[in-house]
């Protein structure tokens, strides 16, 4: 214990001085030498003989268990460098596994104690009541004139932004209550949405596109996008996103200024858009039925789905299950969840009374539907289970709202609050379980500061996405394309693959291509027929012969053949010949051996010395 207590005294703070040779701790090159006897420390060595660092701190620790390998690819470079990606991502997965049994928080959705007992029987006033005082803040009511109005959060949930149809616009922190900016635009304003942070907003009035900054100062006019009915914003790609009476899809870059690119949907005015946060893929939905999929670098939509009989009123996409889940509501008043991943039908279909309805959803899989004068809630797993019936899942929760029409519905990020959007003004309401209870404070913070902002809004810069990157499928950036099964390479050469071949070519690689003259042919096969074959000319009669002897002549295939015949082996498609011969052995053998016919190789250890063949 007295060894302990001498070791810990000896730890003190660095002296902060200019290191020398004198002073230098690092190891020279030369003869080691031993330590003394006097220079060792027993306490030392039998602590070091105990403890280790974390494999996952180590700085040469072994690659996990399941990073890829890239033994196949002949470059060592790029080899290095995909094996070193894998390992990073690999790691990554395991200690975003391991945070997950740290996260203490859990969502806290509404539990009754007997059968008969239902929870969207439970009002907003008890909610408030039994969920504490900060929570209850979240409810409150907002009573303003020049509705009917849309909301929108930022990506923390701290602001938000609200947009009367008459031209009323306002931006403020709804958990402190400090108003940033009120416009009076006195014009018909459709939609609103935030740029990267709460500083920029755009509004998307009568005629064209306006960026504002907090203050409500004016700052850009953006005349491209002419007639704008709905905005989207894409964090990771600083795109902003409208769509609008003409019929045109408009991709804006807002850290350049530069119109990327504009789609024509060729199905007339869009009054519905959404984006599907896990690939960044714009939802459309249009006024005969269909939505539509759409991404910058494809000129028709990726995806095109027969959704509804009549216009679609409101689509939204699941981001708990990385976008998997769509839900869309049609003016017929149709809800319909679908799968994102077959398009095969809809998992669940039911009638929401009142007509078309406003449809969103929370972080945690929570579907919001208003329609009529009430907002329904319904949670996972019911309506993502498939279902046949049209029949209503099992309602959550139910809020009735009387100010007619219900034009929007937000969920708060991190919040268990949803805001409804009406005639009178907005009105949130508390729905337990709804939000992400455990936040990534490098994604989003909702306790930022200026210095935070400014440094995330940098680093968001330095790692903008290119808008051709955006595919339905976005875990195909950064793999590599599968080697082709055959191919005519030779001597590590990469050429055509065969199933890319002329057929000419591929039947002479086969070893099927007639390659010799008809007449030796002719002749060969009637010197080797003997007997039986020259009875069988003598007894065919004249036309018979003719008709043999004229079969083919005139194909177009037989007069390339006669064209390309030459008595010289060709030693390229003698060796894909044999390469092929080889590939298909290999294949018998792969199927022996898991069918059991055969015994895998063992390894041995003179195999370091046998030559690739």
């Amino acid at each position: 214990m007295d060894s302990l207590i001498a070791k810990a005294d000896a730890i003190r703070p660095v002296s902060k001085r200019r290191k020398t040779e004198k002073h230098d701790t690092r190891p020279k090159a030369g003869p080691s030498k031993s330590k003394s006897k006097e220079d060792a420390d027993p306490t030392a060595s039998s602590l070091s003989q105990h403890t280790a660092l974390p494999r996952s701190l180590r700085p040469s620790s072994p690659p996990p268990e399941e990073a890829k390998k890239y033994t196949h690819i002949h470059n060592k470079k790029l080899r290095t460098q995909l094996t070193r990606q894998s390992t990073h991502n690999a790691r990554a997965k395991r200690l975003l596994h391991d945070a997950e049994l740290l996260l203490t928080e859990e969502q806290g959705l509404m539990e009754v104690e007997g059968e008969l007992e239902k929870t969207w029987r439970v009002g907003q006033d008890e909610i408030a009541t039994a969920a504490g005082q900060q929570a209850a803040q979240g409810r409150q009511e907002w009573k303003m004139e020049g509705g009917p109005y849309r909301t929108r959060y930022t990506r923390n949930g701290r602001h938000i932004a609200v947009v009367g149809k008459t031209g009323h616009v306002a931006t403020f922190d709804w958990q402190t209550g400090t108003l940033h900016a009120e416009l009076q635009l006195r014009e018909t304003c459709r939609d609103i949405t935030f740029l990267q942070d709460h500083s920029h907003f755009a509004v998307a009035q009568k005629q064209y596109v306006f960026i504002y900054d907090r203050d409500g100062v004016e700052l850009h006019k953006l005349k491209s996008h002419i007639e704008p009915t709905r905005l989207e914003f894409l964090p990771y790609h600083w795109l902003l996103v409208s769509v609008g009476n003409p019929g045109y899809l408009k991709y804006q870059d807002t850290s350049t200024g530069q119109l990327v690119v504009e789609h024509r949907t060729k199905l007339g005015a869009c009054h519905t858009m959404c984006q599907n946060p896990h690939n960044a893929v714009i939802h459309l939905g249009h006024q005969n039925g269909t939505v539509t999929l759409w991404t910058p670098n494809l000129p028709h939509p990726a995806v095109r789905l027969l959704a509804h009989m009549g216009p679609v009123a409101s689509v939204s996409v699941d981001p708990s299950t990385g976008g998997r889940y769509m839900a869309t509501a049609g003016q017929d008043g149709m809800v319909k969840v679908w799968d994102c991943r077959n398009w095969k039908g809809a998992v669940r279909t039911w009638n929401a009374r009142g007509g078309s309805a406003e449809l969103e959803w929370s972080q945690k899989g929570a579907l919001a539907v208003a329609t009529g004068g009430s907002v329904n809630v319904y949670t996972k797993p019911s309506i993502q289970t498939p279902f046949a019936a049209t029949v209503s899942p099992p309602l959550y929760l139910t809020h009735p709202v009387p100010h007619r029409p219900l034009t929007s519905v937000r969920f708060c990020p991190f919040q268990d609050v949803l805001a409804v959007g009406h005639a009178a003004g907005v009105s949130t309401v508390l729905v337990p379980g709804a939000g992400e209870p455990n936040f990534d404070s490098a994604e989003a913070d909702p306790f930022e500061n200026t210095k935070a902002r400014r440094e995330r809004e940098v680093k968001s810069l330095l790692d903008k996405i290119q808008p051709d990157a955006i595919t339905l499928d976005p875990s195909f950036i950064g793999s590599l394309a599968p080697p082709p099964k055959l191919s005519t390479a030779v001597d590590g050469g990469h050429d055509i693959p065969y199933a890319r071949l002329p057929r000419y070519e591929r039947l002479r690689v086969s070893g099927k291509a007639d390659e010799t003259e008809e007449a030796d042919a002719d002749s060969d096969g009637s010197a080797g027929e003997g007997e039986e074959g020259e009875k069988a000319r003598r007894g065919a009669s004249k036309a018979e012969k003719e008709k043999k002897k004229m079969r083919g002549k005139n194909k177009t295939l037989k007069r390339f053949l006669r064209k390309q015949r030459k008595n010289v082996v060709d030693p390229r498609a003698v060796a894909v010949r044999r390469k092929l011969e080889k590939e298909r052995e290999e294949r018998r053998k792969a199927r022996a051996i898991m069918s059991g016919q055969e015994e895998p190789r063992k390894p041995s250890a003179l195999d370091r010395f046998k030559r690739p063949s």
